[in-house]
Formats: structure tokens, C-alpha cells, sequence
């Protein structure tokens, strides 16, 4: 029978073992890199989309704020005499028009929708980032539903049983029941002061997160 070399037997196991814990070591570096490589690249894409919010944002917030003082220089013209009713008809037509706010979430839905927000271990980053697109965009969007509401359910359907746009060539005010009209106007300017406040904190709450991201993506 022949003698086992257990001094030879256990050199050659230690050298699997170590062969097998170098390749493990690597492997995991590569993952962690690959890893690394692509948080980074969902924090980038994150960044421009919040980025692109803001920019919507502070551009209907211009919209907005001239629409608001529109709707409170028609309402005063309205159900009443005023030769200067007429002044106000192209106001009445431009705040006819809806301001919308279509947020981009591409990159967030991809990331959950991959299980990849396990890739993000700063829990800061992560509330940060759900806060956003589960509380933060819900509440925006609120506020620009019921502009949304006015316009469907009451202005549009004024607009078709109220109005004769025929009457305009004949440089006639082409709206009746002028009294509707009116508290149509007031309920849209109410709107947008509940859009003008959430639109300033949408504002604020995408430069928080963006400053989150700037220093996330400096110390990668």
C-alpha cells in the first residue's frame, strides 16, 4: 500500500485554497467595480433628470406668475358695461392655455424596476432620492391637477355652450353669462397660487437633492 505525502497533500490543498480565495478576491473587486461604475452612472443620469424638473419648473413659475396676474386684471372687465371689456380678450385666451408639469422619471423607474436602488448603501441618498419621486413630485403634481380639473370640467365645457366667436368680427365681446365666466376666472387664479407655492418648493426640493447628488458623485 502505498504511503500518502500528507506534507505534499496539504501544500497542494493550501495552494487550491489560496488559488480559489485570489480568484474570489478579484472577482469581487471586478463586481465592485462594475458596481461602482454603474451607481455612478445612475447618479449622473438622476442628477440631469431632477435637473431638467427644475429647469420646467422655474419656467412655469414665470408662466404661472403672469397667468395669476392675468386672471386678476380680467375678473374686475367681467359682468359688467366697461366699454374696455374688449382690452381683456386676449388675456382671457392666453390663460386659456394649460401649464403642465411632466416630470422626468425614466432613470428612477429604471432603477427600481432592475432592483438596482440596492446599489446605493448611503441611506441619505436613498430616502433623499424616494422622497423625491414617491412624496415630493405626488404633491407638485396635485397642485397642477386642479388647473387641470377648471380647465376640463368647467372652461372647456363653457367655451362650448357660452360662447359665439362670430360676435369677434363684429368687434363684440363673444362670451355670455359673463357671471360663470368670471368665477371660472377667479377659481383659475385661485390655482395658481396653489401651483406658485408648490412649484417654489419643487424648485427648492430638486436643488437639495441635487446638492446630494454633487457630493455623492465628488467622493466617487
Amino acid at each position: 500500500m502505498k504511503k500518502i505525502n500528507w506534507q505534499y497533500a496539504l501544500g497542494e490543498t493550501l495552494i487550491v485554497i489560496i488559488g480559489i480565495t485570489i480568484a474570489f478576491s478579484l472577482n469581487k473587486c471586478s463586481e465592485n467595480s462594475k458596481d461602482k461604475k454603474l451607481r455612478t452612472a445612475y447618479l449622473e443620469n438622476l442628477k440631469s433628470d431632477i435637473e431638467t424638473d427644475k429647469k420646467s419648473l422655474e419656467n412655469n413659475l414665470l408662466k404661472l406668475t403672469q397667468f395669476q396676474n392675468d386672471a386678476r386684471e380680467i375678473s374686475p372687465f367681467l359682468n359688467t358695461n366697461s366699454k374696455e371689456k374688449m382690452s381683456v380678450l386676449e388675456k382671457i385666451f392666453k390663460i386659456s392655455s394649460l401649464i403642465e408639469f411632466i416630470p422626468q422619471d425614466i432613470t428612477y423607474k429604471t432603477l427600481i424596476n432592475s432592483g438596482d436602488l440596492k446599489l446605493f448603501h448611503d441611506l441619505k441618498l436613498k430616502s433623499g432620492i424616494q422622497k423625491y419621486y414617491s412624496g415630493d413630485l405626488h404633491k407638485i403634481l396635485k397642485a397642477y391637477e386642479r388647473q387641470e380639473i377648471i380647465h376640463r370640467e368647467y372652461l372647456g365645457r363653457y367655451y362650448i355652450y357660452n360662447s359665439d366667436f362670430d360676435k369677434m368680427k363684429d368687434n363684440q365681446f363673444p362670451f355670455e353669462d359673463e357671471k360663470l365666466l368670471k368665477r371660472i376666472i377667479q377659481s383659475l387664479g385661485g390655482s395658481y397660487g396653489i401651483q406658485i407655492t408648490a412649484t417654489k418648493k419643487g424648485i427648492a426640493q430638486c436643488d437639495s437633492i441635487i446638492q446630494v447628488f454633487d457630493k455623492q458623485l465628488r467622493s466617487h
